[in-house]
């Protein structure tokens, strides 16, 4: 189990903490190989008092994983770092899950839960309120496409176009439960008529969408996803 905190002498190497924590179990792993599991090899005789944030959270993984665990527990592991971090972050977790471990996530954030879950749980208000594989939760999988362009100054666009359209801002926006058919008849107009769709965007809800329609009712600060990476 690794919390959003972890207690270590900060005036070991990591070598000597991820040694010092291997001693605890019958069957450890070795440090070496922990090392290069988390990316902490070059790091290995770093006080940890010198290390970075996220090299500190990688070595709180590699302390999970000293006694080498079929399931491992992540509280918010990645709250507070920067996006390159994060996603170095990412990396780990994928390899750790390709070498068979079973992760149990829990994150508030949603593009982390969609790039690294076989299956997501949100829980709102002490309850399990949707589960499933994250590219079918709530039924993204099924849900109508939101297109949105720029129309350019003084382009009158087609009328069944228009019949279906809402402002967004400067943008023009649609929804169809048939994108493909759309798109043929907006790109084709906009090929014939030598239109440029300005920002064209075509999008499904994200999980972030579906989560706050499925929490709008509920406080967001009760409100959990947990993630199982496998």
């Amino acid at each position: 189990m690794v919390l959003q905190s972890t207690g270590m002498d900060p005036y070991l190497t990591v070598a000597e903490t991820l040694e010092l924590f291997g001693g605890y179990y019958p069957s450890p792993r070795s440090p070496e190989e922990i090392m290069e599991l988390v990316g902490l090899t070059e790091k290995a005789d770093v006080r940890v008092t010198k290390l970075s944030g996220g090299q500190q959270r990688r070595l709180d993984v590699g302390v999970g994983l000293a006694g080498d665990p079929d399931l491992l527990f992540l509280d918010e592991p990645t709250t507070g770092f920067d996006p390159g971090a994060r996603r170095s972050a990412w990396d780990m977790i994928k390899n750790l899950a390709a070498t068979g471990k079973t992760i149990f996530l829990t994150t508030h954030f949603m593009d982390e839960a969609q790039y690294l879950a076989d299956r997501v749980a949100i829980i709102a208000g002490g309850r399990i309120i949707a589960e499933g594989p994250p590219e079918t939760l709530a039924g993204r999988d099924s849900a109508t496409t939101i297109i949105r362009f720029k129309p350019g100054d003084g382009v009158a666009l087609p009328g069944p176009v228009m019949a279906t359209a809402r402002e967004a801002g400067e943008l023009l926006e649609f929804t169809t439960a048939n994108p493909v058919h759309f798109l043929h008849e907006l790109t084709g107009w906009a090929l014939a008529h030598k239109v440029a769709l300005e920002g064209l965007e075509v999008s499904r809800p994200s999980l972030e969408d579906v989560y706050l329609e499925l929490t709008r009712a509920g406080d967001p600060d009760e409100t959990e996803i947990e993630e199982e990476v496998s």
